[in-house]
């Protein structure tokens, strides 16, 4: 167990890389679950945050989507096809929807794609697009960017498979707001108007909202390297618990 922890204290080569070479700091607190990365751009602040709980909740919703699949195999049988309808998770009626396989499916209006938009694709980025590697697991990461006197704008997004696909996008007069620490303040943020999902937006806006990102470095290398940070941390949070619990247990 001591090696294993010692080796879980190793960043992986991609992770290190993007550390090196990219423009934000990590803040990563051991026995933490929330980790930030925060950049200084221009007169604007940037704070990134994500949770490892990301990580167990898939785990959890991957159980039970088995168990999911398997009692709907039993009872497909029963049901026509023609009285099948597209329900909840069609395109028509809803832009984003969870998979089967826990994954989150997304509309092409919703999402950030580099890989899809040649205006939005990040060249330098040190992940091969090309990559035979298994999809990625959903994380949720908000993006909070303050300018002193003006306000904050945060974005509710998801990182999965080199894109970030926003769900939400809120400005807060109050910059305070954004990052609500006190019983008051959250409740005052509750009462903001959070404005329309970000699919229902006009397209155009879209667009000049995801590039806006996209130039602060919310793109393709963050949506890539944010998941693989997560596994590396997990497994480090878990061996370092292992040996308090041992430690405990020894005393």
């Amino acid at each position: 167990m001591e090696k294993e922890i010692r080796d879980s204290d190793e960043l992986p080569e991609t992770v290190r890389d993007y550390l090196d070479n990219g423009p934000f700091e990590l803040h990563d607190t051991p026995g933490q679950e929330e980790v930030t990365l925060t950049r200084n751009y221009g007169n604007e602040t940037i704070r990134i945050t994500f949770s490892i709980a990301d990580l167990n909740v898939v785990e959890h919703d991957g159980d039970r989507s088995s168990e999911d699949l398997a009692l709907h195999d039993e009872n497909s049988a029963s049901i026509p096809e023609e009285g099948q309808s597209g329900g909840a998770q069609s395109k028509g009626t809803i832009n984003q929807g969870r998979s089967p396989g826990g994954n989150i499916n997304v509309a092409p209006e919703d999402r950030v794609a580099p890989a899809d938009r040649p205006e939005l694709a990040d060249d330098e980025s040190p992940y091969s697009q090309d990559s035979d590697e298994e999809p990625s697991f959903p994380v949720r990461v908000n993006v909070t960017i303050e300018k002193a006197g003006k306000g904050a704008m945060q974005v509710e997004a998801v990182a999965q498979d080199g894109m970030i696909v926003i769900d939400n996008v809120y400005y807060f007069k109050d910059a305070e707001l954004a990052d609500a620490k006190s019983a008051d303040q959250d409740w005052t943020r509750r009462g903001v108007y959070a404005g329309p999902p970000f699919g229902n937006l006009d397209q155009d806006l879209q667009v000049l909202l995801e590039r806006y990102l996209d130039e602060r470095g919310i793109n393709t290398a963050l949506a890539l390297w944010v998941p693989e940070y997560i596994d590396f941390k997990e497994q480090r949070e878990y061996l370092s618990w292992l040996s308090n619990a041992k430690s405990f247990v020894d005393a």
